[in-house]
């Protein structure tokens, strides 16, 4: 099975000091060890990278330089598989934000389940569940909802 991991994720994966690290990273690892997949895009990786470039006063960065940033990405990077951006992922986008009426800062997330439904990922892991409810093509889970 095949997991797309939200940019929360990401985030607290490689963030010792926030209160869910331990939650996802026992599970990632967890996951990772029954032979799961877990999956990013380059969506995720831009977000990612801008909430570690942002500085520690501005609206939840992580106040990372570039090269501590490349490192955690590099982490990421390892232990994820990629899924690439493509004329079909985009085709899937523009259908996907028509057809459920996206509008402002949620074009991201239809940019995660295109390239869920291009891949064939039908599950994702997050904090934000409520963002993806009106996806009928997928099911969003709290990370600490999966069984392992």
């Amino acid at each position: 099975m095949s997991y797309m991991a939200d940019t929360n994720i990401l985030l607290r994966f490689i963030a010792p000091s926030d209160p869910n690290h331990l939650l996802v990273r026992n599970l990632i690892y967890s996951l990772l060890n029954r032979g799961e997949e877990i999956c990013y895009t380059s969506q995720n990786l831009a977000e990612f990278w801008n909430v570690c470039t942002r500085p520690l006063t501005t609206r939840s960065g992580f106040g990372l330089s570039i090269e501590e940033t490349d490192v955690r990405a590099q982490v990421i990077e390892r232990y994820f598989t990629f899924k690439p951006d493509s004329a079909a992922v985009h085709a899937e986008w523009r259908r996907l934000i028509v057809h459920y009426k996206v509008s402002g800062v949620k074009v991201h997330d239809a940019r995660l389940v295109a390239a869920m439904c291009i891949h064939g990922v039908t599950d994702i892991i997050t904090f934000n569940t409520n963002d993806f409810t009106r996806y009928t093509e997928i099911t969003a889970y709290h990370p600490s909802a999966i069984v392992l």
